[in-house]
């Protein structure tokens, strides 16, 4: 039997940058084959051009052994390839059904459509455990049940072989688990499965072969069970794994950040913050864990000043900061030494149609630093951006190059070396290291110590416990907009605060 995809010298250049280079590689029907890389590897790339998003600069790609010329996605749809990217394409105020459906409507009489996809949707919830309702606002939706939908839109366009890019990287750990449960079980129905991911746990536990990337390349395929994490790990970034950023004894001063019985709705008027207290000292980390959507993204926002508060108490350096109106702005708060790493770096801490420069210096435009009154300095801008770039090691180092072309990763060590560069009293981290490689995350881990060794004090989110494990000086757990438990480091009970997350009773000093 041929292979599902065969990729012979692929290579791909976006300007000065060389994304791809000659790259070969073949994935078997019936297999999970995992890729993985540094961030700006190629990985994405790759697929984007195998799903027909990219065109390569040269190089064949052969589906089930016949040479396929794809002109667009749509090509690569109608030979049986599917891909769900990092960040998902629903359209929000669309139902599942119809989003299912969308570009795939089967012509004017769109009721027999819809009804195809609805029975079709009952059989995948049925032999394959994709369950979703199809009814449902996909905008309403969690993440989970999102990234479900992205899949059955896939199969009911008849894919064959699946790429999935970063699946797991705003999933909770039972969501991963549901997801791998259905990978596994598209696997022995004979489908391709293409994950790329920076998990190296995920690969081990799910892949039978992994290709490594390293500047563009692809420098090994592995059959899975003959390697290990640390081969992996040294492999993608082409020196042995760097070493956890140690731990040293908390030596908290005094209160920087206290929070108290603060009250928060998201944009659609839901409550989302629910009384919340909490405190951080300074050189002082303190991890907040929780499964996603139960309130750390808008605590986090309400504390930087981008979303209102509808009561409660803010103290920065013990005084009091204003919660709604203009004196609540998030710039005020920055002035004030308040640096905010949103979760979603690549929605809210960054605009893709600007250059590396311009996001650099984005939301500090006004520091006297970059210019005077309307007037910005491009030379300064992009100095500042060099500096950056050379302190995290930010691929490729071109700071007139357009925000969206650099890969996640890349996008998010930017926004993280904006935040931290100003050295600010308070760093509210959300999701520090999302979609970062390990040597990258692991850098990244070093820079936080090293602000709380300097007396900085940091609000940690993260749905990673073992980061947050690593990290923290304390841990508190949210669940359902409520701080439900509290422990220092080394008092903290996994198991307590699995159970706290979830809803349960849990051990800790409860908020």
């Amino acid at each position: 039997m041929a292979a599902a995809v065969e990729l012979a010298g692929i290579s791909k250049r976006f300007g000065a940058v060389r994304a791809n280079r000659s790259v070969s590689l073949t994935i078997a029907h019936g297999s999970i084959h995992g890729i993985v890389g540094e961030n700006g590897a190629g990985k994405t790339t790759l697929m984007n051009i195998l799903y027909g998003y990219y065109r390569p600069d040269s190089g064949e790609i052969r589906i089930d052994g016949r040479r396929a010329a794809l002109r667009g996605p749509q090509d690569a749809i109608a030979l049986g390839v599917g891909m769900v990217h990092q960040h998902f394409t629903l359209a929000d105020a669309f139902t599942v059904l119809e989003n299912v459906v969308l570009g795939a409507e089967g012509g004017f009489a769109l009721r027999r459509g819809l009804t195809r996809a609805r029975r079709a949707l009952e059989r995948l919830a049925r032999d394959r455990g994709l369950a979703i309702d199809p009814d449902a606002i996909a905008g309403d939706l969690s993440v989970g049940p999102r990234q479900r939908v992205e899949i059955a839109k896939a199969l009911y366009r008849g894919a064959r072989i699946l790429i999935l890019d970063e699946p797991t990287a705003v999933l909770t750990p039972g969501e991963a688990e549901e997801l791998f449960g259905i990978l596994r079980a598209l696997r022995r129905e004979g489908r391709a499965i293409v994950l790329i991911t920076h998990k190296l746990r995920e690969i081990l536990a799910l892949t039978d072969r992994v290709t490594v990337m390293r500047g563009g390349r692809a420098v090994a395929t592995l059959n899975t069970a003959e390697t290990d994490r640390g081969r992996l790990a040294e492999l993608a970034i082409g020196r042995a794994a760097p070493a956890p950023a140690a731990r040293r004894a908390a030596a908290a001063g005094a209160v920087v950040l206290e929070v108290a019985r603060l009250e928060a709705r998201d944009r659609s008027g839901a409550p989302r913050v629910r009384g919340a207290s909490l405190a951080v000292r300074a050189g002082e980390i303190v991890g907040i864990a929780g499964v996603a959507g139960n309130g750390q993204s808008e605590l986090l926002e309400a504390i930087a000043g981008s979303l209102p508060a509808q009561g409660g108490e803010v103290r920065l350096k013990g005084a009091a900061l204003p919660l709604d109106g203009r004196a609540a702005s998030a710039r005020a708060r920055r002035e004030a030494g308040l640096a905010h790493l949103p979760e979603d770096s690549l929605r809210a801490g960054s605009i893709g149609d600007f250059d590396a420069s311009e996001n650099t210096i984005l939301g500090y435009h006004r520091d006297p630093r970059y210019g005077r009154g309307p007037w910005l300095s491009r030379r300064a801008a992009l100095a500042a951006a060099r500096r950056a770039m050379a302190r995290f090691d930010v691929r490729p180092a071109l700071p007139r190059l357009r925000m969206a072309h650099f890969s996640g990763g890349n996008r998010q060590k930017l926004v993280v070396g904006r935040e931290l560069g100003r050295a600010p009293d308070v760093l509210l981290a959300g999701q520090p290291t999302r979609g970062m490689d390990v040597g990258a995350a692991a850098f990244i881990h070093r820079q936080l110590a090293d602000m709380r060794d300097r007396g900085g004090a940091i609000l940690l989110v993260s749905v990673e416990l073992d980061e947050i494990l690593a990290l923290s000086d304390r841990v508190l757990a949210m669940y359902n907009g409520a701080i439900v438990y509290e422990a220092a480091r080394a008092e903290a009970d996994a198991r307590a605060l699995g159970a706290a997350m979830a809803g349960a009773a849990g051990g800790g000093t409860r908020a």
